[in-house]
């Protein structure tokens, strides 16, 4: 009888601590968003042309250097920043000069953003310039997307698809 009781109450009480892990892990609910709300992401990874154009050493330039360095092509390394604007509804509601990453200004310019909005019907607008001029824009797309409750909209960019893609 001892023996059987000794065996009895742990499981009884691993079934209750079970129950209860089981029991909270799926209430109270969580949701990050409200019910009727929807989330727009913009995000991207993308990188300028450089900022000068590569130009030819001369013979005397080439003798200078030493003979692992001779290259005769002088390439400097960094990019321009990256314009960005994404407009819903006609209302701005991101604009940012992202800067080249890397120590030397190199690398690519990031973006990841999120928008929360309420579900339904919207009209998006995102354009970025990647090149030096101050005025107008290299990649231009808009269109009209219904948005499900809950439902998780991302802008991303790839330059050999044609720009803009929405998914």
């Amino acid at each position: 009888m001892i023996a059987a009781a000794r065996l009895i109450l742990p499981t009884l009480v691993l079934v209750v601590v079970f129950a209860a892990v089981a029991l909270l892990s799926d209430w109270p609910r969580y949701s990050r968003l409200a019910p009727d709300s929807a989330v727009i992401k913009l995000s991207f990874t993308h990188g300028s042309n450089r900022q000068a154009e590569c130009r030819r050493r001369t013979p005397d330039e080439l003798a200078k250097l030493p003979p692992n360095m001779r290259k005769p092509l002088d390439c400097p390394r960094g990019r321009g920043g990256v314009y960005v604007e994404l407009e819903v509804d006609g209302q701005p509601v991101f604009r940012a000069s992202l800067p080249p990453s890397g120590l030397s200004g190199d690398g690519p310019s990031r973006v990841y953003e999120q928008f929360v909005v309420p579900a339904g019907p919207h009209a998006i607008a995102v354009r970025m310039r990647d090149t030096p001029r101050s005025e107008g824009f290299d990649y231009v797309r808009s269109g009209r997307v219904v948005l499900a409750a809950e439902q998780n909209f991302v802008i991303d960019f790839r330059p050999e698809a044609g720009g803009f893609i929405f998914q």
